[in-house]
Order: structure tokens, then C-alpha cells, then sequence
């Protein structure tokens, strides 16, 4: 499991809570003031996940107010960290004075731990809680011109779609659960993380050259993999039409593929395998035809998909589910 760290304002006294939140994130980032309407009893609830020299805060808190004025920059040392924000929940209101305004849904936006900001979020309904996430990330690490990133700190990156996309998706993941990982991992998922940054913001600054050739070369392989699950569930999919979605040659497509396990038509083929297991044994879709999963990973042979899965898991697909089903029940 990976190592986290844990804040919630319930472990102190009402009075307390909002001061000692405020202080946690002081005393791991840097100092900032903070106002609220729910100071008598804020509860908040703050997870910090290091990966390797990045490090991933998730939060759940009421409505609030957080300064970094110029003054409190200028007293304190710079910690030298851009902090990305996630999206943060629908029905937030998120608004900085940088010159961004609000945030809208799926925005990624930058921010630099040298500048002065201020950001109010809110709800409609005060009583609501907030969750939110951001990841911290060195600049020395970030293989751009930093004067190049500056022009980026009032500009919105879109969240929903692209390496934007992708970057949340892995992040989200983490967040999610991270029994499925061990701690050792936590430097690889680092670099993984990075990579998507810098292609991030090295795409929105048309300076995609200044990023590293091994990290853009990872980050294109996490590109072409999501392309890959999203249209598993097309029979024509293949090296050629990967190739072509991305602007590569396909023999450039194979080089990516050169340090994994499989090539990309048996990763192509694994992948469709172990979606179809999954739908195979999901209780929700008992009353699925067996061809119909067959179909929607991408075999338009239900033959060939029986011998196929046959042949990865020692079972024919409706012996596999029937036996999963005896496994769910219990008998």
C-alpha cells in the first residue's frame, strides 16, 4: 500500500479544527491565511500521497478563503513548487484574482507557490462540503523554461479531455485506492505523473521540444494505451490505425512497444481478453450473451473468442462465468 498521510479536523476539539487544518497545510507547503464562515467547527478532511518527488493532496472541506498575500511571500521561503489543481467538485465556485476568474468544470489550472494569490470556493449551499485535489511538483523537476510556465498561471487547461484527461485519470486512480499498489511504487507513479505534467504544459505552451525525448516518450506510450481501451470494442482496431490517430509511422509504434512484455497487436488482444473476463464475471451482466461481451471487446467471431479465451484462462467463456457465479453465491 502506498504511504499517505492523513488530516481530519475531528481528531481536535471544534474550537480548534480550523486552525489546526490551516496549520497542517502551512507546515507542509507554505503560509497562507484562511477565512470561513464555519471556523466554530470545520470539518475537513486533508490526504497527502508522496510520489517520489511529486506528492498528490486530496480534501474535503465547507466554503472558504485562502490568501498567499505578497507580504507573506516575501517572509517566508519559497518553497519552489507549481501546484496543478484537479477539477474540483460540480458544484463548487472556485474563483482566484490572478486574472483567471472562476474555474469552470475539468479545468486545470497552475499555480506558483512564489506568487501571490487569492482563491475563494463556494457553494450554493453552505453547508455543503468541497473535495478537491492538487499535486505538487518541484520546479527544479519540471524540465521547462520556467519563464515559459509563467504564461500559464492564468490560463485554464482542460481536465477532460487529451494528456489533461489522462493525467487526471491515473491521479483519480491513485486517490482512489491505493491498497492495489505497494510502496515501492510510489516513485514510478511519480514519474508517470510528471511525464503527463510536462506534456501537459509543454503542450499548452507549444514547447514540446524542451520536454525530454524519454518523457515524451513515456507519455506518448500512456496516450496510445488509453486510445487503446477506448476502442477495444472496435474489430478493426490495429497498429495502423493506432499509428495513424497519433501521427507516427507504425514501425515507430512498434519501437514504443520494444521494452514491454507484448507487442502492441498481443497487448491489443490481452487487453480485449481481460475486459471480456471482467464483463464475464460482473453479477450485472448475468443476463448478457456471452457473444454480445464477445462483440463489444472487439471479436466479431464468438469462435475465435472461445478459443482465444480458452486458451488465456484453461475455460470456455460460459464455463469461466458460470463458475465465477458460484463464487459470487458461495456454493
Amino acid at each position: 500500500m502506498l504511504a499517505e498521510t492523513v488530516f481530519r479536523t475531528e481528531d481536535v476539539a471544534p474550537p480548534d479544527r480550523f486552525e489546526y487544518w490551516r496549520q497542517q497545510v502551512v507546515r507542509m507547503i507554505a503560509p497562507f491565511e484562511a477565512r470561513t464562515g464555519h471556523a466554530a467547527d470545520f470539518r475537513a478532511e486533508l490526504r497527502v500521497l508522496p510520489l517520489g518527488e511529486l506528492a498528490l493532496w486530496t480534501m474535503e472541506h465547507p466554503p472558504m478563503t485562502a490568501l498567499r498575500s505578497s507580504r507573506l511571500v516575501r517572509a517566508s521561503d519559497d518553497p519552489e513548487l507549481y501546484i496543478l489543481s484537479l477539477p474540483f467538485t460540480d458544484a463548487a465556485s472556485v474563483v482566484r484574482s490572478d486574472g483567471l476568474g472562476a474555474y469552470r468544470p475539468n479545468d486545470l489550472v497552475l499555480q506558483d507557490s512564489a506568487q501571490p494569490n487569492v482563491l475563494r470556493v463556494s457553494t450554493d449551499d453552505p453547508g455543503q462540503r468541497i473535495s478537491g485535489a492538487w499535486v505538487t511538483v518541484p520546479r527544479r523537476a519540471l524540465p521547462l523554461p520556467p519563464d515559459k510556465v509563467a504564461g500559464l498561471k492564468a490560463r485554464r487547461m482542460p481536465g477532460d479531455e487529451g494528456v489533461g484527461a489522462l493525467l487526471v485519470q491515473l491521479l483519480a486512480g491513485i486517490a482512489a485506492d491505493t491498497g492495489v499498489y505497494r510502496a515501492s511504487d510510489a516513485p514510478r507513479l511519480g514519474v508517470a505523473a510528471l511525464d503527463l505534467v510536462s506534456a501537459l504544459l509543454a503542450h499548452h505552451l507549444d514547447v514540446e521540444d524542451a520536454v525530454p525525448p524519454e518523457s515524451r516518450r513515456r507519455a506518448l506510450t500512456r496516450r496510445i494505451r488509453a486510445f487503446i481501451h477506448a476502442h477495444l470494442h472496435e474489430p478493426d482496431l490495429n497498429p495502423g490505425v493506432i499509428a495513424a490517430a497519433h501521427h507516427i509511422s507504425v514501425s515507430y509504434l512498434h519501437r514504443l512497444f520494444e521494452g514491454e512484455e507484448e507487442t502492441v497487436a498481443a497487448w491489443i488482444r490481452h487487453q480485449r481478453l481481460e475486459r471480456a473476463r471482467r464483463e464475464l464475471a460482473d453479477p450485472a451482466l448475468a443476463a448478457t450473451p456471452v457473444h454480445v461481451i464477445a462483440t463489444r471487446c472487439g471479436f466479431t467471431r464468438a469462435a475465435d473468442f472461445s478459443r482465444a479465451f480458452r486458451g488465456a484462462y484453461g475455460l470456455p467463456p460460459r464455463d469461466f462465468r458460470h463458475g465465477a457465479a458460484a463464487v459470487g453465491s458461495g456454493l
